[in-house]
């Protein structure tokens, strides 16, 4: 600008647009109610949800009293003004708060935001955190600094000056029932947030928000489903990465808009930030999963291809397909029964039409295989004689009215339900003996059931009725003030599951409302039933939970729930297995062919080659759905599922190090290519391929009539699985030809993978000769690992 002349400043509508900070999140907004928030309105014409309601002004808090330490910085925070309203209908914004900041090591900190003058509900998941700061000034890798006026936190990055949170924004509110933070994002690359569905790995930033509370809603577009992790791992435009969770258990949503920044909304408890730095993706996962704790480690017979159906009509069907899979050489190691093994649906009983069960599992066992049972949480309470209910009652291990001895009965399908609260330890007790009794049955044993891991579902808690059979009694709490962007966001809190009202209590005594631990429901059932498997097999054995928070894959597996015989979700299955990576879950996997509907055949053949190659390798589908397991269909159909599941068994060794590399060093076993390629930008992009660890890449066929994939080669030396040639191309697409019979599979150069000679079941496979791939980088070097114990 030259001096003495005048200049003239316009804002365009586009800078102005994303600078906008909703300040009333709801379809019920107007012009009258933003005003009495004291926001600004104003109409756009758009697609995109641009609000019309937004903040024009500072925020409400200001800051004072700052204390500086070696390992952090304590801070109080004042409110402004009184009289602002946090959210219509929703009570003032608590008049203090303290903000601490703790610099727990170099590469990981946490700043928290609560009430110190009135106890709140804080999440009671046990984090890894050092006993005392394992961080020196010289030697972090971030630099924090506090705006006092308005309140503002801002993180940078001390080897780049990347600011990568900057909370200073005029959003900032925290009140009983809504808490609300934004903070500016250091790029448009934001990964992670689950358990919801979307269309590309990396988040769309144009004005989206996906809720988070745990439902059981099948997978759907934008819909919140059965787990609840608010965890997302950001990369920087220069590549470095970082991780950052918020310990919350509320119901919450999250808006992103194209700034690029980050709203959270969540409606109770505290806010408790944890950042890890990296600065590597797969940094970002072992520092994460350092703070959560690692993945388990599974046997080696889990990661054997398993089969499952609800629907079978008698344990003679389950023969039938055991011979048939066998009969066809087809590779198998697990087989399930869903919850049509039980009579009436009822947990820890045996139908007469499953009368030989227990003996058909004898059976399969001594056959080299493995047997997996269904359990729901949800005790039915109206039967005349169901042991498992009142040795409930009488250990007073099910969820309360507040205030009463009175159970609060749901339902699940026909019957009238009690909901365990896992939290208690009498209610671990009750559970451990009831799961022993099913295994040995001390009254006649030859109706043990000799199951070697357990299925655990519908532990949302999921209900077939909103709340409780005779309604929920408090309204504020199944329809707070703010509802968050949740599937069915009009029928409150309660869809499909349990009133918010219902009175647990944790381990140590502490009364807590289900509305603050809801989301944590899974989670608490997950721990206690590895314990007891493991206990009564003596074994590792296997958990697979449908509900997740957190720290779950401490204790269990997860399957990406009750998708559809559909190419959409084939795909998806992808971003699903890349998200749970990243949220310390390694052992994951979709239905192969899906659940709902009947599967076509080209999809299901296209859907084995896939699932060949996920974690946890199972094909299940439902009620009234035709068979799609491999011998349902035809002989080509067996041919090209037995051998791309013979490459599954010749890789499980390699499979087997990835895991242990999870476990140990919690490293990712799906691995996004931007994880090992980040200096590439393309594979920022990528979700339609994944890699084994850093050395086998994945490009499978996940639409109809195609014979060639468009397949993205990063920047290495790559060899053809098949023939073992070098491709010679690199760092591009390349259309590559994938016939109905094939799957894509490139080993890369510098790594050796160890294999086995392959087997219909692990058992043997096991007893087979050892081998090694070798394949050499450009300097004609290679190195791998192996990791082999017992199974």
């Amino acid at each position: 600008l030259e001096l003495g002349k005048s200049y003239s400043l316009q804002w365009t509508q586009e800078v102005s647009i994303n600078e906008r900070y909703d300040c009333h999140p709801s379809q019920e907004a107007t012009k009258e109610k933003c005003e009495q928030l004291g926001c600004v309105w104003n109409e756009v014409t758009s697609n995109l949800s641009i609000p019309y309601c937004f903040y024009s002004s500072d925020n409400i808090y200001s800051v004072d009293e700052i204390k500086y330490t070696s390992s952090g910085l304590t801070a109080n925070l004042t409110l402004n003004n009184i009289n602002t309203k946090a959210y219509e209908n929703s009570t003032l914004p608590i008049g203090t708060l303290r903000l601490e900041v703790k610099y727990h090591d170099n590469n990981m900190l946490q700043f928290k935001i609560y009430d110190y003058q009135n106890k709140r509900y804080e999440v009671p998941v046990p984090l890894n955190l050092p006993s005392s700061p394992m961080s020196t000034a010289e030697n972090r890798l971030y630099d924090v600094s506090i705006h006092r006026k308005p309140f503002g936190i801002q993180v940078r990055r001390k080897s780049t000056g990347t600011v990568i949170w900057d909370s200073q924004l005029p959003t900032f509110t925290f009140s009983d029932m809504f808490l609300q933070i934004s903070t500016r994002l250091a790029s448009q690359y934001i990964y992670g947030f689950g358990e919801t569905e979307h269309t590309t790995f990396r988040h769309d930033m144009n004005w989206n928000t996906w809720g988070m509370f745990s439902r059981d809603q099948p997978p759907g577009y934008k819909l919140n489903s059965y787990g609840f992790q608010p965890f997302y791992m950001a990369l920087e435009e220069d590549g470095n990465a970082h991780g950052v969770l918020l310990l919350n258990s509320n119901a919450m949503d999250v808006t992103f808009q194209p700034t690029p920044a980050l709203t959270y909304r969540t409606i109770g408890g505290i806010l408790d930030f944890y950042m890890v730095l990296g600065p590597t993706p797969e940094l970002v996962v072992q520092e994460y999963t350092t703070l959560i704790g690692r993945p388990f480690m599974p046997p080696y017979w889990s990661l054997g291809f398993q089969l499952c159906r609800y629907g079978y009509q008698n344990d003679s069907e389950i023969a039938e397909l055991v011979s048939a899979m066998r009969a066809a050489q087809i590779p198998y190691d697990v087989q399930y029964s869903d919850i049509d093994y039980m009579e009436r649906q009822l947990d820890f009983t045996l139908s007469p039409h499953f009368a030989g069960l227990p003996a058909l599992i004898n059976k399969v066992k001594q056959e080299g295989m493995r047997f997996i049972l269904i359990l729901d949480p949800a005790i039915s309470a109206n039967e005349t004689n169901y042991p498992t209910f009142t040795r409930g009652v009488n250990d007073d291990v099910f969820i309360k009215w507040p205030n009463t001895s009175d159970i609060i009965y749901a339902k699940l399908y026909r019957a009238h339900t009690a909901f365990p609260d896992f939290f208690r330890n009498s209610t671990t007790e009750w559970w451990k003996r009831e799961i022993m009794e099913c295994y040995t049955n001390p009254n006649n044993a030859s109706r043990s059931l000799k199951f070697d891991g357990l299925w655990i579902d519908m532990n949302e808690p999921a209900s077939f009725v909103n709340g409780a059979t005779d309604g929920c009694r408090d309204i504020h709490l199944n329809f707070p003030p703010y509802i968050p962007y949740l599937g069915s966001r009009s029928e409150g809190l309660i869809f499909k599951t349990l009133c918010m009202e219902g009175q647990q209590y944790l381990s140590d005594g502490t009364p807590v409302r289900h509305y603050d631990v809801h989301n944590l429901y899974g989670w608490s059932q997950t721990k206690p039933t590895l314990d007891v498997l493991q206990n009564v097999t003596k074994e590792r054995g296997i958990v697979i939970t449908r509900s997740t928070y957190p720290s779950s894959g401490k204790w269990a597996g997860h399957w990406l729930g009750d998708n559809t015989a559909a190419w959409d979700q084939l795909a998806k299955s992808v971003i699903g297995m890349m998200e749970f990576s990243l949220f310390g879950v390694s052992y994951t996997g979709a239905d192969i062919c899906g659940f709902f509907q009947d599967a076509q055949y080209e999809m299901c053949v296209r859907w084995m080659e896939l699932g060949a190659f996920y974690p946890y390798s199972r094909n299940h589908n439902g009620k009234g759905t035709k068979r799609q397991d491999p011998v349902a269909w035809n002989s080509t159909f067996e041919d090209i599922s037995r051998n791309v599941l013979n490459i599954r068994y010749t890789l499980l060794p390699y499979l087997y190090t990835l895991m242990y590399e999870a476990h140990a060093h919690g490293s990712t076993v799906i691995r996004p290519l931007l994880h090992e390629f980040v200096e590439d930008r393309t594979t920022w992009e990528i979700y339609k391929q994944f890699l084994w660890g850093p050395a086998l890449l994945i490009s499978p066929v996940m639409e109809p009539n195609a014979v060639t994939v468009n397949a993205y080669i990063p920047n290495a030396r790559w060899y053809d699985y098949y023939s073992g040639e070098f491709i010679g191309f690199r760092g591009q697409f390349r259309n590559l030809s994938a016939p109905l019979e094939h799957i894509n599979l490139h080993i890369r150069g510098g790594y050796i993978l160890a294999t086995q000679s392959p087997a219909n079941t692990t058992f043997y496979s096991r007893k087979n000769p050892l081998g090694l791939t070798v394949a050499l980088n450009d300097s004609q070097l290679a190195q791998g690992q192996l990791y082999w114990d017992d199974g």
